[in-house]
């Protein structure tokens, strides 16, 4: 007995689903800064919104649980200009992780 074909699925014969996983990625260059004070979803909220607001970001995740801030952005970023945005939002950017 051979199994039937799924003709009107997303998957692949090769088990994926979807688009290439290069579609599934965003472009850019990605920074990921250490920043010290982040105890809640409000002080990531914060970081993100002032970080976001920096020429060329893309994208900012902040994780209060690890200090962790990764920036998604079209170019290189300027270090000072992070730590400025940082600083903004009342917290400390203790450099790249």
């Amino acid at each position: 007995m051979t199994s039937p074909t799924n003709s009107g699925s997303c998957c692949t014969p090769g088990g994926s689903c979807g688009t290439s996983p290069a579609a599934d990625t965003q472009a850019g260059i990605t920074t990921v800064y250490r920043v010290t004070g982040m105890t809640c979803g409000h002080c990531e909220g914060s970081v993100s919104q002032e970080v976001s607001g920096l020429a060329g970001v893309t994208s900012v995740k902040a994780v209060a649980a690890t200090g962790l801030v990764t920036v998604t952005s079209t170019g290189p970023l300027d270090d000072e200009a992070v730590r400025a945005a940082v600083d903004e939002a009342g917290y400390e950017l203790a450099g790249r992780a």
